[in-house]
């Protein structure tokens, strides 16, 4: 995968490279001096709300699970955990690809409630008695 590529999420999710926008800066961490001179920070935007690369009926799922992370219909992705930007780069658009394969995903089907079957029920309250004659048997009774 390269960078200038673009990303496919799924079979239906393609975003065009022209729809990432980057920022770089300077980061934190480990790297010695070097974290003082280079940009090796990115944060890799994507506009979920307006971007026409996702499809209407899958829209709304990504807005709603992806609530919480995004701003103004934003999602952004920070990497710094590489020294080299271009590891970020990678890193942050491996992580964009996650994050909405994840929120794409179709909902679990739904639970089909069901009821404990007469063994099931026969095989618990004989427990219940069990126990219950174990407890009586510990009362405090002597014979003399």
């Amino acid at each position: 995968m390269s960078i200038d590529d673009d990303l496919a999420v799924t079979r239906r999710i393609v975003i065009p490279a022209g729809e990432l926008r980057e920022r770089f800066s300077r980061s934190s961490g480990p790297g010695g001096q070097g974290v003082n001179t280079t940009d090796s920070r990115v944060e890799l935007s994507f506009d979920v709300a307006r971007s026409p690369s996702i499809p209407d009926d899958l829209r709304p799922r990504l807005l709603a699970r992806l609530a919480s992370r995004l701003t103004g219909g934003v999602l952004t992705i920070a990497a710094r955990e590489q020294r080299a930007q271009l590891a970020n780069r990678e890193a942050a658009r491996a992580r964009l690809v996650s994050v909405l394969r994840d929120a794409a995903a179709a909902p679990p089907p739904k639970r089909r409630p069901t009821k404990p079957s007469r063994g099931s029920k026969e095989r618990r309250l004989a427990e219940k008695k069990r126990r219950g004659d174990v407890k009586r048997g510990r009362g405090g009774r002597y014979d003399d």
